[in-house]
C-alpha cells in the first residue's frame, strides 16, 4: 500500500480478505495525513487514531514530536484507553471473569470495565513475547510473586500478553491486564488501578529486561516501584557506572571498555589483547553477542551484527581462557544478604549461562574459592542497594574471581535453585520486595538434604536443517532439565538422560582438540581406556596421545581425504565424541563433523569441562543402575 499498490492487485497477490485489506489502509492513509498535517487536534481526532492502533511513539515519530509531548497532548484532551473484561459468559449475561484488555472509544462517555477494587493491591510486569533467552523461568517468578504477595493479603494484578504462560491464565491473579509490556500501556494500567484503592506498587524484577526498561519511566511518572531502585538498575547496567563502582569496593572485572565508532573498537580490542567478548549494550539471551580472535573479525562484527553509536555502544570484555563460569542468585533486603545458590558451569566460560549446564553445589570449586565468591556477593548486593532478587555471574582463573555481569532482577536459574534447594526463592523474594525483612525467612546456600543437582541445557538442533551445534556467547537452548542425585558423576547421567543424550556404556570415542586443550583431554582419554573404550583420533591428538602411552587410532579429517571421520561415523563405528576448535575457518572446517553427530544421534561435548562431566557420568552409569525418585521425596513438596 505504501508502494502504491491497490487492494485488488494485493488481493490477487496474496489472498488476503478485502475487508483487512481495507481496515489496514485506513492506517496507512492515518499515517499519510499525521505526517502531512501533524498530530490531530481534538479529543475525537485524537480517540480515532488511537483506537486505529497507533501508540503514543508512532505518533510522535509521525508527526516529529517528542513522545512526551504526544502522550500530555492526549491526556489533557481526555484521551485514555478504558478496559475491557474478556467474555466468557457468550454475552448471555455478564462476565465476572477479572481478564482486560484495552481499547479507545469515542463519544463523552466511554464505558469502562475494569472497576478497580478498594483493596491495596501490588502490579507485576511479565515477560511480554517469549524468545529464546526470556522464558517460561520468568513465568515461573512472577506466578511465584502472585501466590506469595496473595498470601500476605495483597491484591495481585498480573500484566502480561503473552497466552502461552501460566501468568496470563484468567485464574493466577486476582486481576489480569492482557496488555503489551510498554511505559504507556503500564502508567495506563496504573492510572486506572490508582484510581480506588492504594496501589503499593510495581514488581519489575520478575519479568526479565522488558520490564526493567520500564523502571525509568514509571518512576518518572510517579508510578511506586518495589524492590531495587531504577538508579540502581541502571547502575549495574550501566557500564562506565558500575565499572567505577567496582573499583570503588575493590572487586575485580577482566579487562574491558566500550566503543561507539569501528575506531574505538579497534583501539580498545587492541590495548585488551584477543580474543574478545563482543555484544550489544542492554541485551537479553546474549543476542548478538561473539567471541572474535582477530580485528578482521573484530571490523566483521561491527559492520554486520550492530549498529554501534552513542546510544549503543559495542561492549568489548578481555576473554579468560579455561576459566570456570559460576552464577549466584541471592536475596537482599537492602541490610541483610542471603545467598540462594551457587551454580558451577560446566562448560567454561564464554558459553551463554544459558546454554551451560551447571551443579549446585559446585563440584570442584575450593571452600576457599567459594566463600570469596559469597563474600562478594555480599558486597554488590549491599553496594547497589538490591532489595529481592540478583544474579551475578563471574569467571573463576587461577583462584583468583571476577565480576562478569550483575542483574538485579530474577535470573532464568531462580526455579532451579528452588528445586534443587527446596528454598521458595522467588516467593521470599516478592515479600521482601513488599517490605518484610530476610531475618523472617529460611533462605540458605546449597541443597538441604546434601544431595547434587546437575541443570542440562535442551537444544532443537535436529529441528533445524544445517544448523551448527557449537555452543558460543548467544543462546541457543530453548528449555532445560534437571538431574539429582547423590553424587555429581550421577546427577549429570540423569541430566543428559533427561535431555535426551544417551551416554554409551562402551564402544569407540573419537577425540580431537585443539592445541590448547591436549594436556586437560590426556586424562580424560586415560580414563576412557580404564574403562574399556577404544579411542580414535585426527592426527595431531592421536600423536599427542600415543607419545603419553594412551593407544589412540588415527583417523583421516574430511579435508584429508577418505576414509575420514565423517565415514566412520556414517558406518557406525562411533558411539561418543570429544571435538573441542576455535578460530572461523577450524570450526568451519569441522562442521561436517557435529552435523554428523546431531543426525545420527551421537553424544557430542564441545568442551574440555563437559567431555570430562561426560566421562564421570560414564564410570557411575557402569557401577549400576541410576534410583529413580520423585523431587517431592527431596524435600516434602516442590517450588
Amino acid at each position: 500500500m505504501r508502494a502504491g499498490f491497490g487492494d485488488d492487485a494485493i488481493h490477487n497477490a496474496c489472498r488476503i480478505d478485502p475487508w483487512f485489506l481495507a481496515r489496514i489502509r485506513e492506517i496507512v492513509e492515518a499515517e499519510r495525513q499525521i505526517e502531512a498535517d501533524g498530530l490531530p487536534g481534538g479529543s475525537d481526532a485524537l480517540a480515532r487514531v488511537k483506537g486505529l492502533g497507533f501508540s503514543d511513539a508512532r505518533l510522535a515519530a509521525l508527526a516529529g514530536l517528542p513522545e512526551a509531548e504526544v502522550a500530555a497532548a492526549r491526556r489533557s484532551a481526555g484521551v485514555r484507553p478504558v478496559y475491557k473484561r474478556i467474555d466468557t459468559c457468550a454475552a448471555e449475561f455478564a462476565s465476572v471473569t477479572p481478564y482486560m484488555y484495552s481499547c479507545y472509544e469515542s463519544g463523552p462517555d466511554p464505558e469502562c470495565e475494569a472497576e478497580p477494587s478498594e483493596r491495596e493491591k501490588v502490579i507485576i510486569l511479565g515477560g511480554g513475547p517469549n524468545r529464546i533467552g526470556q522464558g517460561i523461568e520468568f513465568d515461573y517468578c512472577c506466578v511465584h510473586a502472585v501466590y506469595a504477595l496473595a498470601e500476605a493479603g495483597y491484591e495481585t494484578i498480573m500484566v502480561n500478553c503473552n497466552p502461552e504462560t501460566v501468568s496470563t491464565d484468567y485464574d493466577t491473579s486476582d486481576r489480569l491486564y492482557f496488555e503489551p509490556l510498554t511505559a504507556e500501556d503500564v502508567i495506563e494500567i496504573c492510572r486506572t488501578e490508582q484510581s480506588a484503592g492504594r496501589l503499593k506498587g510495581v514488581i519489575v524484577q520478575y519479568g526479565g529486561q522488558t520490564p526493567l526498561k520500564l523502571a525509568h519511566a514509571l518512576a518518572d511518572a510517579g508510578v511506586p516501584i518495589l524492590g531495587t531502585s531504577p538508579d540502581a538498575i541502571d547502575l549495574a547496567e550501566d557500564r562506565d557506572r558500575f565499572q567505577r563502582l567496582l573499583h570503588e569496593i575493590g572487586l575485580r572485572q577482566p579487562n574491558n571498555g566500550t566503543a561507539t565508532s569501528m575506531e574505538q573498537a579497534v583501539a580498545v580490542a587492541r590495548k585488551i589483547g584477543y580474543p574478545v567478548l563482543l555484544r550489544p549494550s542492554y541485551v537479553l539471551g546474549g543476542r548478538a553477542m561473539e567471541i572474535v580472535h582477530d580485528e578482521t573479525g573484530l571490523r566483521r562484527y561491527v559492520t554486520e551484527a550492530v549498529r554501534v553509536s552513542g546510544d549503543n555502544p559495542v561492549l568489548i570484555d578481555g576473554y579468560l581462557q579455561d576459566a570456570i563460569e559460576v552464577d549466584i542468585d541471592a536475596v537482599s533486603d537492602g541490610e541483610s544478604v542471603r545467598i540462594a545458590g551457587i551454580m558451577e558451569h560446566i562448560e567454561e566460560a564464554g558459553i551463554h549461562s544459558g546454554d551451560s549446564a551447571c551443579a549446585l553445589p559446585p563440584h570442584s570449586l575450593s571452600a576457599a574459592t567459594l566463600a570469596d565468591i559469597e563474600r562478594q556477593a555480599e558486597s554488590l548486593a549491599r553496594a547497589l542497594g538490591v532489595v529481592g532478587l540478583m544474579n551475578i555471574q563471574v569467571a573463576v582463573k587461577d583462584e583468583a574471581v571476577y565480576i562478569l555481569e550483575v542483574n538485579p532482577r530474577a535470573s532464568r536459574t531462580v526455579p532451579f535453585v528452588a528445586k534443587a534447594t527446596g528454598a521458595p526463592v522467588a516467593k521470599i523474594a516478592a515479600r521482601v520486595m513488599a517490605g518484610e525483612k530476610l531475618a523472617g525467612f529460611a533462605l540458605g546456600m546449597g541443597p538441604a538434604g546434601g544431595h547434587v543437582a546437575v541443570k542440562e541445557a535442551v537444544f532443537p538442533f535436529n529441528r533445524f536443517p544445517g544448523v551448527d551445534v557449537i555452543l558460543g556467547p548467544e543462546m541457543k537452548s530453548t528449555g532445560e532439565v534437571m538431574g539429582l542425585d547423590t553424587d555429581f558423576g550421577r546427577a549429570f547421567a540423569k541430566s543428559q538422560i533427561a535431555s535426551g543424550i544417551r551416554l554409551p556404556r562402551s564402544g569407540t570415542v573419537f577425540v580431537s582438540v585443539r592445541d590448547h586443550d591436549k594436556e586437560a583431554l590426556a586424562p580424560l582419554a586415560e580414563r576412557l581406556v580404564a574403562l574399556g573404550f577404544d579411542l580414535l583420533a585426527t592426527r595431531g591428538t592421536a600423536r599427542d596421545l600415543n607419545a603419553r602411552g594412551i593407544p589412540a587410532r588415527q583417523v583421516n579429517k574430511v579435508l584429508e581425504g577418505r576414509p575420514h571421520i565423517v565415514d566412520e561415523m556414517t558406518d557406525g563405528g562411533v558411539q561418543l565424541v570429544f571435538n573441542t576448535t576455535e578460530g572461523a575457518q577450524a570450526i568451519r572446517d569441522s562442521f561436517s563433523l557435529r552435523q554428523t553427530a546431531l543426525l545420527r544421534d551421537i553424544p557430542y561435548y564441545t568442551t574440555v569441562a563437559g567431555a570430562r562431566a561426560a566421562v564421570q557420568a560414564i564410570a557411575a552409569l557402569r557401577t549400576g543402575a541410576l534410583e529413580v525418585a520423585p523431587l517431592q521425596s527431596y524435600f516434602g513438596s516442590s517450588f
